[in-house]
């Protein structure tokens, strides 16, 4: 055997060091795996926002006129009371007539507390955004083109028109 060849088996070498890449290839896998991360759960927390808003909206929807049916049911109350006075024997029509009017009115001031408003515009120019002319009358007193009666009051709500009000609109006074 010669000097070279010996039995002896040479030691292991040293595992292969670590090449300069890997390390930031270990990084950027770990990086994007938390962003992966953070994504589902954004996309996650969204669809709960979603279902959230869509549960809200339809509750909203569905109990939003609670108040003012709230407010409306002392009028109802009232109201039965004025049939029941009615009913009685020597009812008085005045009494009677004066607590229909009491009633009306509660009526009024509910609806004007949740944003009712009566458009009575006997007097001012017509307006066919806010009036529905029915027809037209000669007036001596009213200008043309104003409102001489009002027919039915018009409503608007929160500023925004639910019906308009029904007039007469003057157009002048009578030719002779």
């Amino acid at each position: 055997m010669s000097r070279t060849e010996s039995t002896d088996k040479a030691p292991p070498a040293d595992p292969p060091a670590a090449a300069p890449g890997d390390e930031a290839i270990a990084a950027a896998r770990k990086e994007a795996a938390d962003a992966y991360d953070r994504y589902l759960r954004a996309v996650a927390d969204l669809e709960n926002f979603r279902r959230r808003s869509v549960r809200e909206k339809e509750e909203l929807r569905l109990f939003a006129a609670s108040r003012v049916l709230e407010d409306l049911l002392p009028v109802l109350d009232n109201l039965s009371l004025a049939v029941a006075a009615a009913r009685q024997p020597r009812a008085s029509l005045d009494a009677l007539t004066g607590g229909v009017e009491m009633v009306g009115q509660q009526l009024k001031t509910a609806l004007v507390a949740h944003g009712l408003k009566e458009i009575n515009p006997v007097g001012q120019p017509f307006d066919p955004h806010q009036h529905e002319a029915l027809s037209h009358e000669a007036s001596a007193t009213v200008p043309v083109e104003h409102v001489v009666s009002v027919v039915r009051n018009g409503y608007s709500l929160n500023g925004r028109l639910l019906r308009p009000a029904a007039v007469v609109v003057s157009n002048g006074p009578a030719s002779k």
